[in-house]
């Protein structure tokens, strides 16, 4: 697709998340509709914008006493033949399917729509904003936009409250989990299979850690009246030289899910006394990403004003999201967007129309300082 078309603020928005999913955008290739937001959000005449590499950044600059934080990826998933996107309706109820529609183009076009009220001159929001639209959230967390955001303009990302648009299916999702992926490897004796007495068979070194594993009891912890479920899972199994050797190294990849009142050096100590039998073995274990997660902060006032603005109980955040880089700098951070997180990433990826401005007016609602 050549040429995007200007991004018209003022559409409702359905129209602005269709004109988003149109404007293809894998990780890597955001700078286009990076262009299009950037010139939609300068036009406005009541913002401070900023360019980072492909992230648009715009504030208002009102003096009010508090400041939100609104923020979104721009980029998607490799397309799965879902762009265009299309309008399809069953059982009464329309959908947008294409790719980003849940994830988070739909997100996107609220804040958009919201920048369209707020950011112009007259705008008269009960708080200042701040908009952080940014790539590569899909991606190694090396690219990600939000955090070179972080480490380059990091006074844009301050407030007391923010919000990230990920789909949740128009629920508040509190905090989020913390990840952690480490390799646990076995090592062996390569020898000819019809000698294999001769050998150590490092896949069988394994069996240990996998019995480990099906036998691991996930913890349940409630924070902030939350509950996080943890999980400790095998994601990845690699081993074997050819059809006739023992082979003599072996790879299991576990991926551990963890509750936010655990940190990063908490999470591996974790992991290495789940498999302290296999270590003690001769096992060894390279722990290759840890990202803490975010705790709920939902006491805070400026996030409790925010749950009741939506008028829904908040619940967990199971997954990892960038509402962690904010919590990191100790600002209350809530997931909040009105796309399904289930069908993220999915060739038949979309988004219920009725959830589009339902998720714009609870916004609205509190971001004017009416009342719910």
């Amino acid at each position: 697709m050549t040429g995007l078309p200007q991004l018209d603020l003022s559409a409702d928005v359905l129209t602005l998340t269709r004109a988003l999913v149109d404007a293809p955008s894998v990780s890597g290739a955001e700078g286009p509709l990076a262009d299009a937001v950037e010139a939609a959000l300068r036009a406005l005449g009541g913002l401070e914008v900023e360019r980072v590499g492909d992230a648009v950044l715009a504030r208002t600059n009102l003096g009010r006493p508090t400041r939100v934080v609104l923020a979104g990826h721009l980029d998607t998933v490799p397309i799965a033949d879902n762009v265009p996107a299309e309008l399809r309706e069953a059982d009464g109820v329309q959908r947008l399917y294409g790719c980003g529609t849940s994830d988070m183009k739909s997100g996107d076009a609220v804040m958009l729509r919201l920048a369209g009220r707020f950011g112009v001159p007259g705008g008269e929001p009960a708080h200042d904003l701040t908009f952080v639209f940014y790539e590569n959230e899909e991606v190694e967390a090396v690219k990600n936009g939000l955090g070179r955001v972080a480490r380059e303009r990091r006074g844009w990302l301050y407030g007391d409250l923010a919000i990230l648009l990920e789909p949740t299916d128009g629920e508040i999702e509190g905090g989020c989990q913390g990840t952690l992926r480490a390799r646990l490897e076995t090592k062996g004796r390569r020898a000819h299979s019809a000698r294999s007495w001769l050998g150590v068979n490092a896949v069988h070194g394994l069996a240990g850690a996998l019995a480990t594993l099906a036998a691991y009891r996930p913890r349940e912890v409630e924070i902030d009246g939350l509950t996080f479920r943890e999980g400790l899972n095998a994601v990845g199994i690699t081993g074997g030289v050819a059809g006739n050797v023992i082979p003599d190294e072996a790879s299991l990849t576990v991926n551990f899910r963890y509750a936010p009142d655990r940190d990063e050096d908490a999470a591996e100590a974790h992991v290495r006394s789940v498999f302290a039998e296999v270590l003690a073995a001769g096992a060894t274990l390279t722990v290759t990403d840890n990202a803490g997660g975010a705790m709920p902060g939902l006491a805070e006032p400026a996030a409790a004003a925010f749950v009741a603005a939506v008028g829904r109980p908040a619940r967990a955040k199971l997954g990892w999201t960038d509402v962690a880089r904010f919590a990191a700098f100790g600002i209350p951070a809530v997931n909040y967007g009105p796309g399904d997180p289930q069908l993220a990433h999915t060739r038949e990826e979309h988004v219920r129309v009725d959830r589009l401005q339902p998720a714009e007016d609870a916004l609205i609602a509190y971001l004017s300082g009416s009342p719910a």
